[in-house]
């Protein structure tokens, strides 16, 4: 059995991912309440930002957090179209999740078809970037740890989307985005917890790239999208603002007439 480390810089990893998953989630949400008070193409394209926010959060979480993992007597690589797949797959799920909440009619069922796709999604994303690992030995899992690291994407993703639905305020959005980042993270590390490995030494050349030929600048390109992203939401009005800001030029104009 090789031992497994899943933080080998210390606190670093675990708590930037948590804050990477936060700030997506964050995002999300912003953009889902902004995506409800909109109709038609701005509706969409809010909705679209959301999604690419949440999977970009997610995905960034999961590879940040992957930067701290390591296996005693392997090196580990990880497979370049494969971790490009989980990173799609996050998104087009998100996708189809946040967009049952916004177009759909019944908030129920719609949550609920909403958060399954959403936690399945996340799940197989989770599952997508662990099957990318190359290391010299065998992957197992633990088929209950999975189950429950399958049941937290879920619970999460449906509380998330929830709270989308029906949070309005800043201070709400950053609670259920710590929340959100938390169960995120949870789910992850319960994921993490389920995988052994039995290393079997061996001197051929692994195939895929390195953490830092690869993954690291994705995490960082996306990072700062994220970053990028979140400032020019927090920047541009809301349709309140909007009207109200019109409403006080209104009379100004009168008067010049």
């Amino acid at each position: 059995m090789g031992h497994l480390d899943h933080a080998a810089f210390g606190w670093l990893t675990p708590v930037l991912s948590y804050v990477m998953a936060c700030i997506g989630a964050a995002l999300g949400l912003r953009c889902t309440v902004r995506a409800l008070a909109a109709t038609g193409r701005s509706r969409r394209n809010w909705l679209i930002t959301a999604a690419s926010a949440i999977g970009t959060g997610i995905w960034t979480m999961h590879f940040v957090a992957m930067l701290g993992f390591s296996v005693s007597g392997t090196e580990i690589r990880y497979n370049v179209p494969l971790t490009i797949l989980s990173l799609i797959v996050a998104m087009i799920v998100v996708g189809a999740g946040v967009f049952a909440v916004g177009y759909g009619r019944d908030r129920g069922r719609a949550l609920a078809l909403g958060g399954l796709t959403t936690g399945l999604g996340v799940a197989s994303m989770h599952y997508l970037g662990m099957a990318a690992l190359r290391l010299h030995g065998d992957v197992d899992y633990d088929p209950l740890l999975v189950g429950l690291s399958v049941v937290i994407a879920v619970v999460a993703a449906t509380a998330a989307l929830w709270a989308g639905l029906n949070i309005k305020s800043p201070i709400a959005v950053a609670v259920a985005s710590l929340v959100m980042g938390g169960a995120v993270s949870s789910m992850h590390y319960t994921g993490m917890m389920a995988v052994s490995v039995q290393v079997a030494p061996s001197g051929t050349v692994l195939p895929g790239a390195t953490v830092m030929q690869f993954i690291f600048p994705l995490a960082v390109g996306l990072g700062s999208y994220l970053f990028l992203t979140s400032a020019f939401v927090a920047l541009s009005p809301t349709a309140g603002e909007r009207e109200a800001s019109a409403s006080a030029q209104r009379p100004v104009e009168s008067v010049a007439r």
